[in-house]
């Protein structure tokens, strides 16, 4: 989706809309939306768009949708005010309408003009979680750069990855290529979702979202328009594909590099 820049409320509303539509039509297991969806990609708007956990109108609305469709909802990502920092996080919310746990964004982007380091607080962890048995390693935007991250999530038994983002048009070949390489080198089907729509200053979000099994074949994608894609994933063949290729028995306990 293509968020209004600054206007939290139309933008709840533009997210619950597209939801109603979409679980309306089609059953899911589990729902995943882009980055910073209630405000858009403007540093300067984050602390007016800002919520708390308890008193979030973003959160209450996915709640609601997650236990009317019987659906778990990685939310995204929203910005959090929690005694008095800010945090761009993503709320995981379960099927019942439980939020199960957040995630805070691990890596700020401060280039190009954006100073989200300046306005937000770095989560300091990796949160994999659970839910119906299957475990989400759970990443956003900036992360992706961030190979480590994947490889851990992957050591600690992930099933699926996820990258929410609001990612740049002017960057596409970064985004296609590690989104796919993040699947391949951990043999895990991945979720890449990115916003679409126009920035402030005429810029354009990238909006090429897509869903990847181990192998980085693209089973489902959406690009530029706002929508949902949907796809089956097949867990017991991704298990069998592991065990045919044993990657993490190849890992070394240390790359000390040598200098000659």
């Amino acid at each position: 989706m293509g968020s209004i820049i600054g206007k939290r409320t139309e933008n709840t509303e533009k997210v619950r809309d597209l939801l109603i539509k979409y679980l309306s039509e089609n059953s899911a297991d589990f729902v995943f939306l882009p980055e910073v969806w209630t405000v858009g990609w403007d540093c300067p708007s984050f602390k007016d768009c800002a919520e708390e956990y308890n008193n979030s109108e973003s959160i209450a609305m996915l709640k609601d949708m997650a236990k009317t469709y019987n659906t778990n909802i990685i939310g995204g990502s929203i910005i959090i005010k929690n005694n008095g920092k800010y945090y761009n996080s993503c709320p995981v919310i379960n099927r019942k309408g439980k939020l199960v746990c957040t995630y805070e964004k691990n890596h700020l982007f401060s280039y190009y003009g954006c100073n989200e380091g300046d306005i937000v607080t770095a989560g300091e962890n990796p949160i994999m979680v659970e839910l119906d048995g299957i475990k989400i390693g759970i990443t956003i935007c900036y992360d992706i750069r961030f190979p480590e991250i994947y490889r851990a999530y992957r050591k600690a038994g992930a099933d699926i990855l996820v990258n929410m983002a609001a990612w740049g048009a002017s960057k596409k070949i970064p985004w296609d290529s590690m989104t796919t390489s993040r699947a391949v080198e951990n043999q895990t089907y991945f979720m890449a979702l990115t916003q679409t729509g126009t920035l402030k200053n005429g810029e354009k979000n990238l909006g090429h979202s897509m869903i990847l099994d181990y192998n980085g074949n693209i089973l489902s994608e959406i690009d530029k328009k706002e929508g949902g894609i949907f796809a089956e994933i097949d867990l017991e063949e991704m298990y069998e594909f592991r065990n045919k290729c044993t990657i993490l028995k190849d890992i070394k306990n240390s790359y000390e590099v040598l200098t000659r």
